[in-house]
């Protein structure tokens, strides 16, 4: 979750200094020049956040694919006991 917070503020922030313009000085050409670099470094903390939150989702995605085939273990052998028990008391 920090990390998926974390892309969304890198996100917004690229926002904002792409539509303020940048730096309306004398010196446009070294404004803009400035304002590609920071865009450059802000998409690559973007790709890297982003990579974060794919791995964070596929542990995410494993862990509950764990959790079910655990949880459909624990069903099988409770219907296993159940039958049992059923076969014990038909017997009687």
């Amino acid at each position: 979750m920090k990390k998926l917070f974390a892309l969304l503020l890198v996100a917004g922030f690229m926002t904002a200094m792409v539509s303020c313009g940048g730096n309306a000085s004398s010196e446009g050409e070294e404004a803009a020049t400035e304002v590609s670099a920071e865009e450059s470094a802000v998409e690559e903390n973007v790709e890297e956040a982003t990579e974060d939150v794919e791995e964070a989702a596929e542990e995410a995605t494993e862990e509950v694919e764990e959790a079910g085939e655990e949880a459909g273990e624990e069903v099988e052998e409770a219907t296993e006991e159940v039958e049992e028990e059923v076969t014990e008391e038909s017997a009687e």
